[in-house]
């Protein structure tokens, strides 16, 4: 008689993730990469938002048992297992979150492998896999993944592998060489005019006077908001080499206009330097996520198959 498969022999094993944004939080189970349910949480209070999640996979859990759980969260993030604080948020601009115990308060009670990683690594790992990386002739074995939304964050996957070092890679806030004339003095509460507070949601809605997506897609002060974007990808394209890098979020998708300008300026600004950056080869190379708003869902999926693989190696 032939033993029972371990769950990672399953075609298509039961998990459950957890996509954790600024706004909005996505609790979901899906067979496999597929998903089969999503419900969405808002991110208020940690002990409120956690909260809701844990109880939801709990019940869950109790109805139909899943082999393992995948947490994107955004950051900065402990994620050194052998760290008091592994799974807490570090100081972050959120207010209320830092210090939070993201893994604690989602895998309590919960008898399952769980990982936890940032959520643009999480969505980086989804894209290198089913995404962009699988559909593309490029290599996928360096992908970046950014998300410009409420914040800035940038995830790698590097040989099918979340990039870790000390931290996660913290790319929202480096500093970029300014446009020529711009005053803006930039929105982040730790740096001020880092990317991240030069070019997210709040900080646009400052530059702006008014939400970004108020302001019509010709209006000429889009060029210094173009020229931040390309000084943040030329600066990852000398320092890591990535094939691709993806701009998702609420800012980064959905303004083909925008994009059009960043790679007109990513090309100008690197003069020639990356002889595989070239205005034809730039729409390839930096474009939007092919799984759209489903990268970081899926990333949280793909952390869970990857905690299930560490359990059970094939």
């Amino acid at each position: 008689m032939s033993p029972a498969p371990t769950p990672h022999q399953n075609a298509a094993p039961p998990i459950a993730g957890v996509e954790l944004g600024g706004t909005k939080m996505f609790v979901l189970r899906a067979n496999g990469r597929d998903i089969v349910e999503r419900v969405t949480i808002p991110t208020t209070t940690p002990d409120e938002t956690l909260g809701a999640a844990a109880a939801l996979l709990q019940r869950w859990h109790g109805d139909a048992p899943f082999a393992a759980l995948g947490i994107g969260s955004f950051g900065p993030l402990r994620l050194d297992r052998a760290a008091h604080d592994f799974g807490h948020m570090l100081p972050t601009p959120k207010p209320g979150w830092t210090g939070a115990d993201i893994y604690g308060a989602l895998t309590a009670n919960l008898p399952c492998p769980a990982a936890i990683d940032t959520d643009v690594n999480g969505a980086a790992l989804a894209e290198a896999r089913w995404g962009a990386g699988a559909e593309s002739d490029i290599p996928s074995d360096c992908l970046c993944y950014i998300t410009i939304g409420t914040g800035l964050g940038a995830g790698f996957a590097l040989h099918g592998r979340p990039l870790h070092g000390a931290m996660h890679p913290e790319v929202g806030h480096i500093l970029t060489r300014r446009a020529p004339g711009d005053s803006f003095a930039g929105a982040c509460p730790f740096h001020g005019d880092c990317i991240e507070g030069l070019v997210a949601g709040p900080a646009l809605a400052q530059r702006f006077g008014v939400p970004g997506d108020r302001i019509a897609s010709d209006d000429p002060r889009w060029d210094d908001v173009a020229h931040d974007i390309a000084q943040m990808i030329g600066t990852i394209l000398l320092t890591t080499a990535a094939r691709q890098v993806l701009i998702g979020g609420g800012v980064g998708m959905g303004r083909t206009a925008l994009l059009d300008r960043v790679r007109a300026q990513v090309v100008a600004q690197l003069a020639g330097y990356l002889p595989f950056v070239t205005t034809e080869t730039v729409g390839s190379i930096v474009r939007p996520p092919a799984l759209g708003d489903q990268a970081g869902p899926l990333g949280a999926v793909a952390l869970a198959l990857d905690a299930l693989e560490n359990v059970h190696p094939g």
